[in-house]
């Protein structure tokens, strides 16, 4: 075994790195692009990140810049991403657990439920069928829809189907129409598909692991499904509701349609802020109000070995149980009747602190190339890091410098929140002594 691939979290970014690599090359062909000549390598380079990491960023219009080809390119690209995520990122979990002692992953396993070793070949199996399975139906309900109620061709609308269906499902936000979703702002029978593939595919396969052996039987679902499905229950209709009541009187945006559509379109514009890209309003025309609320449903993000980029909601709620069990005076942080072992919390705290710290520094290298006002650079930062894809509309006119810093952003991104909570995992380990305690001021 060679050193790059020695450990286990290395693969995951050097997997990434030659599919972008791979589709770079791709797209800088003549063919790939309209018009005469080739795609510059930057914007074949911004492209390929972008649809690998299944972000949705965009520094040309995806459905007038490239060819079918191009775009069939970045269709598979969103699609290796998506299933390279899901598939590695649980796996990885199980790396990590193998690496614990056989007396301890016997305890784990009996306690809580997790997947174990054995489980690889049934995780795999699912993510095939979960992913041919939801973009199959989403395609099949979107193809029907546009036929018949938009008037396109069946070849048309099968292909505008298939390609948010699969969009939709990797949370990657690209879009066959110039204008993501605004044209069917007053459509469910459009957005209830897609949104349906996008909180399915950012649930997260430990989830629907546990749904699909006990669906009925709640309490014998793990923590980290209880915690997954209990964030999302209160951060997407709190999101929904945030945005209604920032955005109700604007007439740019929700207040230019009718109160059914504006709580519809809030609504979805929460579920897009799982990380999944699309949009249903002019994002740039929102308040300041709703983009800072914004910046934190994008940076938590959705489920954990999902599709959704972002921290993720479990690592987002179990701060909070920290939290919640230092106001009262709790010497353990615990939910649903489990205890949450001080290495997870220190790994949740390390991931939080990272992903801050990497926002901030984007934000700052943006500001230092670029003119654009705080909040737009700050909402592109949170965008292309947590791979959400919505943008306020700065991103095609982003200069090189700048298009390199989101580049590097989606990357680390997509990749270094798993491949660093999987290297803090497996470095793990008691150290044969303990120095003397000492409790330095807090606050």
């Amino acid at each position: 075994m060679t050193r790059a691939t020695a450990h286990p979290a290395r693969l995951v970014p050097l997997g990434f790195l030659a599919a972008i690599l791979a589709g770079t090359l791709l797209l800088m062909l003549p063919i790939a692009r309209e018009g005469p000549g080739a795609a510059p390598i930057l914007t074949a380079l911004f492209t390929a990140t972008s649809a690998v990491s299944v972000t949705g960023l965009a520094v040309v219009d995806t459905a007038t810049y490239w060819t079918g080809f191009g775009r069939g390119v970045i269709l598979a690209l969103i699609q290796i991403g998506g299933f390279g995520i899901m598939s590695s990122a649980t796996l990885l979990g199980l790396v990590v657990a193998r690496r614990l002692r056989l007396t301890t992953r016997l305890v784990a396993q009996a306690e809580t439920g997790v997947l174990a070793l054995g489980d690889i070949a049934a995780v795999l199996r699912l993510v095939i069928l979960t992913t041919v399975t939801v973009q199959v139906l989403v395609t099949a309900a979107l193809t029907l829809r546009l036929r018949f109620g938009h008037g396109m061709t069946w070849l048309d609308a099968a292909w505008h189907g298939l390609f948010q269906a699969v969009s939709g499902f990797n949370n990657a936000g690209f879009s066959t129409w110039s204008d993501s979703l605004i044209g069917f702002a007053a459509d469910p029978f459009v957005l209830a598909p897609i949104c349906f593939a996008v909180v399915v595919g950012g649930l997260g396969i430990p989830v629907l692991f546990d749904l699909r052996r006990d669906l009925r039987r709640p309490g014998r679902w793990t923590l980290h499904t209880k915690l997954t499905l209990l964030g999302l229950a209160v951060l997407l209709p709190g999101g929904a509701t945030g945005v209604l009541a920032y955005e109700w009187g604007n007439p740019a945006t929700l207040g230019a349609l009718p109160p059914a559509e504006r709580v519809m379109n809030a609504l979805v514009h929460s579920v897009m802020l799982r990380t999944a890209g699309f949009n249903t309003v002019d994002v740039g025309q929102m308040r300041d109000e709703t983009l800072a609320l914004s910046w934190g449903l994008m940076l938590i993000g959705g489920g954990s070995a999902g599709t959704a980029g972002g921290i993720k909601v479990t690592t987002f709620l179990l701060l909070g149980l920290v939290v919640w069990a230092v106001l009262r005076g709790e010497p353990d942080a615990s939910a649903y009747g489990r205890r949450v072992a001080v290495e997870t919390q220190r790994q949740a705290l390390a991931l939080v602190l990272l992903a801050v710290g990497t926002v901030g520094l984007g934000v700052m290298a943006l500001l230092s190339v670029t003119e654009f006002a705080l909040r737009d650079v700050i909402f592109e930062a949170v965008s292309a890091f947590a791979t959400v894809g919505l943008s306020t509309g700065i991103t095609p006119q982003l200069p090189p410098a700048a298009q390199g810093i989101v580049i590097l952003l989606m990357f680390l991104g997509r990749v270094g929140v798993v491949t660093i909570g999987a290297a803090l995992a497996l470095r793990a380990a008691r150290a044969p002594y303990r120095y003397p305690e000492e409790r330095p001021i807090v606050g």
